[in-house]
């Protein structure tokens, strides 16, 4: 029941903060998006995160981006967004460490490394252009872990793992992509209402991955 009164608060969470990027209330997105991070944090723990260290792993990297999160809010400040960028960053690496744990699928993990080179080298030719220089090494930096990330959560799931993980692992690879055109192609609001709602939830899956590992 705590961790339905949760997924509720994390989703009014996304409601404020979006509510609050339309109308430019800096105030409800402070409300708004702390409210949602520590939803997804608090879940994790009632789901088990501190039984095992597969969730102790994920609870390292659920935190990072919450507080990755809190940066995100003053908008367009570049200090907080590469602050923003480095703990997303990490907390990609945790969940790579998290993965790499559980039993792996060798041919699942092959033909996802294959499918996220291709896609990475479309996105990589869409983005730069837009990318300055001094950002550039960070951002491939960036999407180079995520798609270890995704290779490692679909070669888990191949392997017997929740699906959650690699639902979770490729929904946050989708709102960063709504995110990088959000800061360096086009400003939009759409940006918002896909991006931010499907960040949240691939958190939220994720935390809830860890009530079906046992034992790791």
């Amino acid at each position: 029941m705590m961790a339905l009164w949760l997924s509720a608060s994390c989703a009014l969470g996304v409601g404020l903060a979006l509510f609050g990027e339309s109308t430019g209330s800096q105030r409800l997105q402070w409300v708004g998006k702390p409210l949602a991070a520590v939803s997804f944090v608090l879940a994790a723990l009632v789901w088990g995160a501190w039984e095992t260290s597969y969730g102790k792993t994920l609870l390292v990297g659920l935190c990072l981006g919450a507080v990755g999160d809190v940066l995100l809010i003053p908008r367009w400040h570049a200090r907080a967004f590469m602050g923003a960028l480095n703990l997303f960053l990490l907390g990609h690496v945790a969940y790579v460490v998290a993965f790499a744990a559980l039993p792996l699928h060798g041919g699942a993990a092959a033909l996802a490394a294959v499918a996220t080179v291709a896609t990475g080298a479309g996105l990589a030719v869409w983005l730069l252009p837009h990318i300055s220089d001094d950002l550039r090494t960070a951002v491939l930096t960036y999407f180079g872990v995520i798609g270890v990330m995704l290779v490692t959560a679909v070669s888990a799931f191949w392997a017997g793992a929740s699906v959650l993980l690699a639902l979770g692992a490729l929904g946050f690879a989708t709102s960063d992509v709504a995110m990088a055109r959000e800061r360096f192609v086009r400003a939009s609001p759409i940006n918002r209402l896909v991006g931010m709602p499907l960040y949240f939830a691939s958190q939220m899956a994720l935390a809830a991955s860890v009530a079906t590992v046992t034992g790791v």
